[in-house]
């Protein structure tokens, strides 16, 4: 006899506030119970930043929570949500102030991660878990957490919401040519996971020399403006400058049109990821396997178990699941000859015969 179907939920509540390369690891789930229920209700339990990014996901309630409210935006968030009820909560955080923001969630299943992935107090929030073996990666991880449920995810879909107005002014940077481009994001919001520089320079001089088109993007902040003057002073080459000059919703579109995206782990990796586009990832502080870009890691540049060796005293095989090295002077490990070395594994995998700059 055939497996009944799993009953319907009619409301699930999403919890996951941050940040916006770990909110696209979400997209897939919520397509997942989407398809699995196509009326069910979802709120989802969001950043401020991250709900800009998300803004017109189809049939998500987004309910915003701004992390710099502190306390007094949990009492407000508690009053938004008194009276409601959900059929699931799905705590998808990890941090204490995901914790507590969900005690103002009324839901009749609480679902956590798993004992060995659990911490600051996080089994005192749930009653049901996600199994132990879902997976490295933590997209993987996140989408288990339909399987409590009764639905298991299938092919992993992410349908970012991105207007076409975004498309349009992305298609407007550069022209539509024969050459190849690189774009460099070349800051994350954890100032250790960032790369120098003048190895930023380096390579974006010798994707140059072969043809390519080089752009650096990035956002509003002192140092992502200060980061990229200084790639920009140490290289040779010519670069198109677009630091500050995109939206949240532009981002996606921009990042979509590279042939390749150089950048730490961060959030522009997994957007890029989103959008399909292939990732350079620097990798030293955290590890590719968990954090990296989803779809393909070929062409990351990797130091994650020499980080671990030289700063922890042992291999990566050996460290918890999520174990961040975030030491002074870690992302030194990933060397330009790294860089370098993965860009011509990208370029090799796009060269086709007779094809200018490749």
């Amino acid at each position: 006899m055939p497996a009944l179907p799993p009953a319907s939920p009619r409301s699930i509540c999403l919890l996951r506030l941050s940040a916006l390369g770990d909110v696209t690891h979400v997209l897939p789930l919520v397509h997942c119970l989407q398809a699995a229920w196509p009326g069910v209700e979802l709120a989802w339990i969001i950043g401020k930043g991250e709900q800009r990014l998300l803004e017109g996901l189809p049939g998500v309630e987004f309910v915003v929570y701004d992390k710099k409210t502190g306390l007094h935006g949990m009492r407000a968030l508690r009053r938004e949500l008194a009276g409601r009820r959900f059929d699931a909560l799905l705590l998808m955080q990890l941090a204490l102030r995901a914790n507590l923001l969900s005690t103002g969630v009324h839901a009749r299943r609480r679902i956590g991660y798993d004992r060995a992935r659990s911490k600051e107090l996080h089994g005192l929030f749930v009653n049901e878990r996600i199994r132990g073996a879902a997976g490295p990666h933590v997209l993987d991880v996140l989408g288990s957490f339909s399987e409590p449920l009764g639905v298991t995810r299938g092919k992993v879909e992410w349908r970012l919401p991105v207007p076409d107005e975004a498309h349009a002014w992305a298609q407007a940077q550069w022209p539509r040519d024969a050459a190849p481009t690189l774009v460099i994001s070349p800051c994350s919001s954890h100032a250790r996971r960032n790369w120098r520089a003048d190895r930023y320079a380096a390579v974006a001089d010798h994707a140059a020399q072969r043809g390519w088109r080089v752009v650096l993007c990035g956002g509003r902040s002192t140092l992502e403006r200060d980061t990229g003057d200084a790639i920009l002073s140490a290289m040779r080459a010519p670069a198109l400058d677009l630091i500050g000059r995109d939206t949240l919703k532009q981002l996606p579109a921009l990042l979509a049109r590279a042939d390749l995206v150089m950048t730490p782990d961060s959030g522009p990796m997994h957007i890029a990821n989103a959008m399909g586009a292939k990732v350079l990832g620097l990798h030293a502080a955290t590890d590719p396997r968990r954090s990296g870009p989803y779809s393909d890691i070929r062409y990351c540049a990797d130091r994650y178990d020499d980080a671990a060796r030289r700063y922890l005293g042992k291999p990566a095989a050996e460290l918890a699941w999520g174990t961040k090295i975030e030491a002074d002077g870690v992302m030194d490990l990933v060397t330009v000859d790294d860089a370098i070395s993965a860009f011509e594994r990208r370029r090799a995998d796009l060269r086709q015969p007779g094809t200018p700059g490749l």
